[in-house]
């Protein structure tokens, strides 16, 4: 599966309808992100079970100041709804597998249970 392009009109119905989201948020000017991007979009063909969407932060920039990017490369990453992992750098690809093998092994009643102790 390819990357795919995601805008303030489609982060949040693309976030709720999968089991886990990886968001690259980039722009074209920004070295780290070019060099990112093949390791993002290989990570995509690896893992077709994940949605691995772009964020291209030049033409959305409403939606970058919302989620408080502040620099990029930026890789969110969402199971269940749930923003499980936020990092600003871009990641070599055993780095990548490394986050993408710790999302899918998180416990999520544990994570939910953490989110509703942490709102008390």
């Amino acid at each position: 599966m390819s990357t795919t392009q995601l805008t303030a009109d489609t982060i949040q119905k693309t976030i709720e309808d999968n089991d886990i989201v990886l968001v690259d948020f980039w722009a074209e000017w920004c070295g780290p992100c070019k060099r990112f991007g093949p390791v993002f979009e290989a990570s995509s063909q690896t893992h077709p079970d994940i949605v691995h969407g772009k964020v291209d932060t030049e033409a959305e920039q409403g939606l970058a100041a919302e989620l408080g990017i502040t620099s990029i490369p930026t890789l969110m990453a969402f199971r269940e709804g749930i923003l499980v992992f936020n990092q600003a750098g871009a990641l070599p690809g055993p780095a990548l597998e490394q986050v993408v093998a710790a999302v899918k092994g998180l416990d999520m009643d544990d994570v939910r249970a953490q989110i509703a102790a942490a709102g008390n």
